[in-house]
């Protein structure tokens, strides 16, 4: 194990502290990050779509 590991981390910048949003921000922050990650897993499934597309072509 790395003592790196063990340090702790630093948060990033533009984030907010978390201890002092409210209960109502820290749900919508929730918001915010639950429908980016959706957005993601779309971007996933399109970019595996387009994968297979090709290993299919490149195996033919």
């Amino acid at each position: 194990m790395d003592t790196d590991d063990l340090e702790p981390t630093e948060r990033p910048k533009d984030r907010p502290d978390l201890e002092t949003l409210s209960v109502e921000a820290l749900g919508e922050l929730i918001a915010e990050h639950e429908a980016e990650i959706t957005l993601i897993r779309e971007l996933i499934a399109k970019k595996e779509q387009a994968r297979s597309s090709a290993d299919s072509v490149f195996k033919s």
